[in-house]
């Protein structure tokens, strides 16, 4: 096969023609000032989805979330979130730079939290302890696999941080392939949580940007908390446009993607080369390799075939299906899986 099959991200999803056609007829102003229609529209639709009062369009999820824990702590407060968590790795202790806190970091299951686990982490009211205000869950886990959290599951632990007086936080960033799979809805989530951070540049298509959800009062804050870290924007209506067009026409393919991805589990599963499949059932698939196979080598036999995938650890492999991997394409992996000599 000539063409490249990328594998190492859903973030590298690219717009197609309607939806550039869409940003480009996208009417634009000066955020900064509020001027700017479209992006106007998409966070009033995005709060609306999600049953809550405001939303703000950033950048990126890192901005989101970081944004998220500055409003809900103070300096000396200490966050919980699962040890595979996306705040934890891959936002460069943004946690302790802009807000000043700690991250009590939980061994959950494959990247997921439960109540007991919470209870456990919360710190007693001390003058030498950290103050636990915030819980942070991420759903779907990108670093467990895909894995993800059930309506019930979500609701008993925000009935338990109701209880203790601290406040929730949802890295959704993958939220919608979760949604097509457990069948909940956006407005259900909207009741869980005190603040929800979406993404609309990885399965869903957009070339860039996420939502944080919130009540008003918190997001005026975060507005400014956006401004103080360069994300204040002028005409992005143009990209606040992708994300109204993603909302609304490319939610339904992420069911594909994530069976695509279940397919591509049960294969690996046949393959003498794995050691271990991650759980999960949504778009991301992470395996371990047996003794003696790096990742970077297994790569490098990929790419040759013009398979592109990501380590994610010494022998750790990681797939991520998206809106771009067609029939052929998944059939053409399967097969070479199949017949790779380890």
């Amino acid at each position: 096969m000539n063409k490249i099959i990328n594998l190492i991200s859903d973030t590298v999803t690219k717009p197609s023609p309607e939806m550039l056609n869409f940003m480009m007829k996208a009417e634009v102003g000066d955020d900064v000032f509020r001027e700017d229609p479209t992006i106007n529209r998409l966070e009033e639709k995005v709060a609306d989805m999600f049953g809550m009062e405001a939303s703000l369009f950033c950048p990126s999820g890192t901005m989101t979330n970081q944004i998220a824990i500055k409003v809900h702590t103070q300096a000396m407060d200490e966050v919980i979130c699962d040890k595979d968590s996306h705040v934890f790795h891959y936002e460069n202790a943004g946690y302790a730079w802009h807000s000043g806190v700690g991250l009590n970091t939980i061994d959950g299951n494959h990247g997921k939290l439960t109540v007991a686990l919470i209870e456990d982490a919360i710190r007693p009211l001390t003058d030498w302890y950290p103050r636990t205000s915030l819980v942070v869950l991420e759903n779907s886990c990108n670093k467990a696999g895909g894995t993800h959290y059930t309506l019930q599951e979500m609701q008993e632990i925000s009935n338990c941080c109701k209880s203790k007086g601290i406040k929730l936080h949802l890295d959704g960033a993958r939220i919608f392939n979760v949604l097509v799979e457990e069948g909940f809805t956006t407005a259900q989530l909207g009741e869980i949580f005190d603040s929800i951070s979406i993404c609309l540049s990885k399965g869903l298509g957009a070339p860039v940007g996420s939502l944080l959800i919130g009540t008003t009062k918190e997001i005026a804050f975060a507005r400014r908390l956006r401004k103080a870290l360069g994300g204040g924007m002028r005409q992005a209506g143009y990209l606040a446009a992708a994300g109204i067009y993603a909302l609304d026409h490319n939610i339904p393919q992420l069911k594909i993607d994530n069976t695509n991805a279940g397919k591509i589990r049960t294969t690996l599963s046949d393959c003498p080369f794995v050691e271990n499949i991650r759980p999960g059932q949504t778009n991301i698939v992470i395996f371990d390799l047996k003794e003696g196979i790096t990742a970077n080598q297994f790569i490098d036999v990929l790419k040759e075939k013009n398979i592109l995938c990501a380590a994610f650890g010494k022998q750790t492999v990681r797939f991520v299906t998206h809106r771009h991997i067609q029939a052929e394409d998944l059939d053409y992996v399967m097969r070479l899986l199949l017949t790779l000599d380890y």
